[in-house]
């Protein structure tokens, strides 16, 4: 394992499954198990359930009278619409207009919220920002994240929490899970109804082990958190830095990409006022250098990563993350793509790991009306 400062309670669960805890965001985390293959992992996402440690996100709590200003502006999305018990995703820029982080702001009280992050710079910019301000900020890694993912995750804890079916898409609740406090929210990173579940350090590893145990017949197993990235691809999730120009970078021009250009300008509020890099956002819609778009190609191979698009003799594009779904037996992708040829049914040729023709297709492939996540009952 690399050298990490954050710690999972349940890294001796990860290793018991035969992960070697690789670093992720700094803490060790389990990108595959010897005991359960990504295909695997997949399968009960889309057609059970699958439990993933994503403990390895940044957990921050901002609290004080000046937490609502704090984040007003600093992400896009109208914070005053956001109430005790809702969430919301939100972009972060910076003062250019280009992505730097994205978040899920839990509003817990009156005066007080938790952020949660990936691996970008949001973090820190929220810190410096705070400075001098009435609020408190927290960075908690006591609290652990358990995502419990697939259409049956609701009918499992129905069984444990009353009134989970209630719970709308983005919300949250304060209950407990086999008598342990938790609050459950429901989010998560799969394109399915999934809910994650918040609890302490100490009491993650027999929250774990009951989900697996009384689960077991429902066919929920452990995922690690690579098959994220099969999930991802289906869903149209971006994961920075691995879509962005940090890792995919113009020659001729710094790091950073729009909104616009990821296809993430619907997190900006239309109520919303002045944030960071908000005039600039507006200045520059229609100059989009790119566009994130699908692939889908005539194989029964995934991509790689860093596999090339071409069309009309030229290159147009390159994958960033790609799959194979043997539940539609169709290979897709994530790509940044030239913008006129992000177009569905555009032609393409993929190059690299191998060669195949393929078309640019909309985003997302699966259950692009997201009926699914957001089901009641």
């Amino acid at each position: 394992m690399a050298n990490s400062w954050r710690i999972s309670a349940l890294a001796h669960r990860h290793r018991a499954l035969g992960s070697a805890l690789e670093d992720w965001n700094g803490m060790g985390t389990a990108w595959t198990y010897g005991a359960t293959s990504l295909s695997e992992a997949h399968e009960a996402i889309r057609t059970r359930a699958g439990l993933m440690d994503v403990s390895g996100l940044k957990k921050v709590h901002y609290v004080g009278p000046h937490a609502e200003s704090l984040l007003e502006y600093a992400t896009s999305r109208d914070i005053s619409k956001i109430y005790p018990g809702k969430s919301a995703y939100a972009t972060m820029l910076n003062e250019a207009g280009k992505f730097v982080d994205d978040c899920v702001i839990y509003r817990t009280g009156p005066n007080a919220f938790m952020v949660v992050h990936g691996a970008g710079s949001g973090h820190e910019m929220l810190v410096r920002s705070a400075q001098g301000r009435q609020v408190a900020v927290l960075f908690d890694d006591d609290l652990h994240d358990l995502s419990l993912q697939g259409p049956l995750a609701v009918d499992f804890l129905a069984e444990h929490v009353p009134g989970i079916r209630e719970l709308p898409y983005f919300h949250h609740l304060q209950t407990r899970l086999f008598d342990r406090p938790v609050m459950i929210s429901r989010t998560g990173y799969t394109g399915e109804r999934g809910y994650e579940i918040f609890c302490k350090a100490a009491d993650a590893p027999l929250i774990w082990d009951s989900i697996l145990e009384k689960g077991k017949t429902l066919g929920i197993i452990p995922c690690a958190f690579t098959a994220l990235d099969w999930l991802r691809v289906e869903s149209y999730l971006l994961f920075f830095p691995y879509d962005n120009s940090e890792k995919y970078p113009f020659a001729d021009q710094p790091a950073g990409d729009t909104l616009w250009e990821l296809g993430l300008d619907f997190t900006v509020s239309p109520t919303k006022g002045e944030f960071r890099g908000g005039a600039e956002h507006a200045r520059l819609k229609g100059r989009e250098r790119f566009r994130i778009f699908g692939v889908l190609l005539e194989s029964d191979r995934p991509a790689a990563e860093g596999d090339t698009l071409w069309a009309e003799g030229r290159q147009v594009g390159v994958i960033t993350c790609a799959m194979y779904s043997k539940l539609s037996n169709r290979s897709m992708a994530i790509a940044r793509l030239d913008v006129p040829y992000a177009e569905q049914g555009a032609p393409l040729e993929v190059r690299g790991s191998l060669t195949a023709r393929a078309i640019a297709h909309t985003l997302p492939f699966d259950d692009p009306e997201k009926k699914k996540r957001t089901a009641k009952g």
